[in-house]
């Protein structure tokens, strides 16, 4: 029989510092359609890590992973996650309800990244919460819910697009006794409908509800008992298939986009609030130092025009500061009109005193003057 999971010489590292820090050393590992497998450790072994690249979470360093004989390592990052939402529910201890939404709406979730149409999403959720004994419960946030009963509902969840794999990281791990019980006869009753069933756990009582008990120490599996040979296994929850068109799909899809926008929003009111109050100010702060600086440039500009760009003062010497007698004499009226590029002229009284060249002093022209 073919496995459904297949790991071969599995490796995954980290970097930590200079160093490579190796978290899995060569995993190996069937698992098979139906199965309900258990991995056990103690803390830090590896096998979260290893439920991750299970999940397609995440991708080994090093080694083989197939899926259904599908090596994810030839995956880009689109079609893993799309075999992700398609092939696996996950099951995680703090349960990950997203805390503005009813129960109904968290169980739609993976739905809309499906992009299937509402009332499809709305009568699966419904059918889910059904069987899961919740069908009162659907309008409850999860504040309203006991941890049994939000559990419940991230299985729902993980069932809502098939979950031909349910992966549960510490699925008892929160709950009380009765309400752990609860959950773990859910997952048999999926092993039993043919779903197969990874339990990552800590603790024995759980494990020994298994099939299989696969025991990971220090990145390496230490005990792996051969699979038992399932026949005719059942097809398990039947995935919803998307009966809408591309078009219809798409405004299908905008208009959740917009809707789960407006349900982020107004659960968060005083945030909201405080977001727009920071865009308003920083937006009129924007505009404002615009409009005075435009102000005061039309300003400048003004006192230009008011002088006149075509004013010259003409003064003789060579330079700044030039005493020089022979440069002491003032420019002659005739003179200054004989000059080619002088519409008119007003020679100025020379004031000895001010050192100064024959150079522009109030416009943007150099004005060549001859001198006697």
């Amino acid at each position: 029989m073919t496995p459904l999971l297949e790991l071969k010489d599995i490796r995954r590292s980290y970097p930590a510092g200079d160093e490579q820090v190796e978290v899995l050393k060569g995993i190996s590992l069937d698992i098979y359609a139906g199965e309900m497998v258990a991995i056990v450790g103690a803390s830090g072994s590896g096998k979260s890590t290893l439920m991750n690249i299970l999940g397609c979470l995440d991708k080994a360093t090093s080694g083989t992973y197939r899926v259904a004989g599908q090596d994810v390592a030839t995956l880009d990052a689109d079609a893993l996650a799309q075999l992700r939402r398609e092939h696996f529910g996950f099951i995680f201890q703090r349960y990950h309800l997203l805390s503005h939404l009813t129960a109904e709406q968290n169980v739609e979730v993976p739905a809309v990244y499906a992009g299937l149409e509402r009332k499809q999403r709305l009568l699966r959720a419904q059918e889910l919460l059904q069987r899961l004994g919740l069908e009162d419960r659907t309008e409850y946030y999860p504040a309203q819910l006991s941890g049994g009963q939000q559990q419940r509902v991230s299985i729902a969840r993980a069932l809502m697009n098939g979950g031909q794999v349910i992966l549960a990281d510490e699925p008892t791990g929160a709950l009380d006794s009765h309400s752990g019980e609860e959950v773990m006869a859910i997952l048999h009753q999926l092993r039993d409908r043919g779903h197969t069933v990874i339990i990552v756990t800590h603790d024995p009582q759980v494990a020994a509800q298994a099939e299989r008990v696969i025991e990971i120490r220090d990145g390496e599996i230490v005990r792996n008992p051969p699979a038992i040979e399932k026949v005719n296994v059942a097809g398990g929850t039947e995935p919803v298939v998307n009966t809408a068109s591309g078009w219809r799909q798409f405004v299908s899809g905008f208009n959740e986009a917009l809707t789960m926008a407006w349900r982020a929003l107004a659960a968060n009111k005083m945030r909201t609030l405080l977001t727009m109050l920071g865009i308003i100010i920083g937006i009129a702060s924007v505009v404002s130092i615009v409009v005075v600086g435009d102000a005061a440039k039309q300003m400048v500009l003004a006192d230009i025009r008011s002088i006149g760009t075509n004013t010259i003062d003409v003064y003789p010497g060579k330079d700044f500061g030039d005493d020089d007698p022979q440069y002491q004499q003032a420019l002659k009226y005739d003179e200054l009109n004989r000059h080619p590029k002088n519409n008119r002229g007003s020679p100025q009284p020379h004031l000895p005193s001010r050192k100064t060249c024959a150079c522009v002093i109030t416009m943007l022209m150099w004005l060549p003057v001859p001198m006697a």
